[in-house]
């Protein structure tokens, strides 16, 4: 029997293809996440609490750039996507749970209790979204909330009396039971189905987009003068921004329910009318 002699060029072809850079530069980013998280632990068992809520905020920051960067250089993969949910649970639920842990609830029976039932829920939110990605059944306005806290903004929950309290000293807000609680409570809102924004996909009146804008660059500028204060504001806009969350989602769900029950009693009027003559006829 004759052997086929392998193109040279063809083999040559294949050695040079290769994983594209569009593919790694997302990835790195969540690596850097990662690391990040994985830092923030490091300045906590020096007590250098500053240097551990800033490794997890530059965590946060790093989270948000991963995905666009994969959609805008179009090198989006399964992969990425495992380790980018990988990279979530390390920075944002072992690392703040650690962190908290290490800050004040050592103190009491329960403080470890706390620390892995929130990296767990962590683990829990995370899983429930990478199947919620295959819903097929999903309504069209469901892509503009979560399901309960995302993993960035419950991090940033469960480390606010960490935060308070570089601005305002740990003398009422380094309490172990009361930290242990909130921590409890982050992981808890963060399982729920509890409907919050998801800023990234929410549109709003081009009249606003100015006044936007102006907050921004507002938010920006106080990061430079009171870095915590500003940061702490922002987590507790996030919770008041909660109840308006689930109230839009209510009103769109009623909306949607409404909708496609005059879609399905119209259908079954057509039916209706279509078998009406041939019953008749018949």
């Amino acid at each position: 029997m004759k052997q086929s002699v392998p193109d040279p060029k063809l083999s040559r072809r294949r050695k040079l293809r290769g994983i594209s850079i569009n593919v790694l530069v997302p990835n790195m980013i969540t690596v850097m996440s990662l690391c990040a998280g994985m830092t923030g632990i490091r300045f906590a068992l020096d007590g250098n609490w500053h240097f551990a809520v800033g490794a997890i905020a530059i965590a946060s920051v790093l989270d948000t750039l991963d995905g666009r960067m994969a959609r805008l250089l179009k090198g989006a993969s399964r992969f990425g996507a495992e380790l980018d949910s990988f990279a979530d649970f390390i920075a944002f639920g072992v690392a703040p749970a650690v962190i908290i842990y290490l800050w004040a609830t050592h103190s009491v029976s329960l403080g470890w209790t706390a620390a892995l039932f929130f990296a767990t829920c962590m683990a829990l939110r995370l899983a429930r979204f990478n199947i919620a990605l295959d819903d097929d059944e999903a309504a069209p306005f469901d892509a503009a909330f979560f399901k309960g806290t995302p993993a960035p903004a419950a991090a940033g929950i469960a480390m606010l009396p960490l935060l308070l309290s570089l601005e305002f000293g740990d003398a009422y807000l380094a309490q172990s039971g009361v930290v242990a609680l909130w921590m409890v409570l982050a992981g808890i809102l963060m399982i729920s189905t509890v409907p919050t924004f998801s800023f990234k996909r929410l549109k709003m009146k081009r009249r606003h987009a100015f006044l936007v804008l102006i907050l921004v660059g507002l938010v920006l500028a106080s990061l430079t003068a009171e870095p915590w204060l500003t940061i702490s504001g922002v987590v507790l806009a996030y919770l008041v921004s909660i109840p308006f969350s689930w109230l839009s989602y209510r009103r769109q769900d009623a909306a949607w329910r409404l909708l496609a029950k005059d879609v399905a009693n119209d259908a079954a009027t057509a039916v209706n009318d279509e078998q009406g003559p041939n019953i008749k006829n018949g």
